[in-house]
């Protein structure tokens, strides 16, 4: 089943909507209580990330399921194809990205640097082939919790990373979520958050 798709754009001032559409969904398909409200804080954490990512453009929310597998979506399609994240990132006084912070950020982040890889790669490729979606997402191009969270796989590792291993300990969305799945393909910026009930 798929939901009603939400549509979004930099404007928005009002994200009730997609909380909303989280519970009809988890209602219409007769999740539990508890579920249904997994569902909706999920769908809450992806409200964070929408005032940074839609600077780029509008976008598009929607849910997903088969059987006990759900998956929300965020894509967001750019309406500049030539961002450079580079020059965004200059006026910082650091030339870094003070708002990666946090599991929500570290996402955004993510979504940065592809975002300047893209154009990067849009200036070289005059043929289009990695812009236009004739090739799959590219190695560096993607990131996932998953292995974001496996990337601190023994101790020594968590104490060496103790602020980026508390930020994933007390995340919403790490510790609900059993995956998130962020890249670019096709010129749009795709979020996929996964839970099965």
């Amino acid at each position: 089943m798929k939901s009603d798709i939400y549509k979004l754009t930099k404007f928005q001032e009002d994200f009730c909507g997609i909380p909303a559409e989280a519970e009809k969904v988890g209602r219409y398909n007769q999740l539990d209580r508890r579920s249904v409200l997994r569902l909706r804080l999920l769908s809450e954490e992806l409200i964070c990330l929408l005032p940074q990512l839609l600077i780029y453009g509008s976008g598009k929310f929607w849910i997903e399921n088969t059987e006990k597998d759900y998956e929300l979506h965020i894509e967001v399609t750019p309406d500049d194809k030539d961002i450079d994240i580079d020059k965004v990132l200059s006026v910082s006084s650091s030339g870094k990205n003070a708002a990666a912070k946090g599991l929500v950020g570290r996402i955004t982040a993510a979504v940065e640097q592809m975002m300047s890889t893209r154009a990067k790669l849009q200036q070289s490729d005059p043929y289009g082939v990695w812009t236009t979606g004739l090739c799959d997402f590219e190695e560096g191009m993607i990131w996932t919790l998953s292995a974001y969270r496996n990337g601190f796989g023994d101790e020594q590792t968590k104490a060496d990373n103790a602020e980026e291993w508390d930020e994933l300990e007390k995340s919403i969305i790490a510790n609900i979520a059993d995956d998130v799945v962020v890249g670019v393909l096709g010129g749009k910026v795709d979020i996929v958050v996964k839970k099965t009930f």
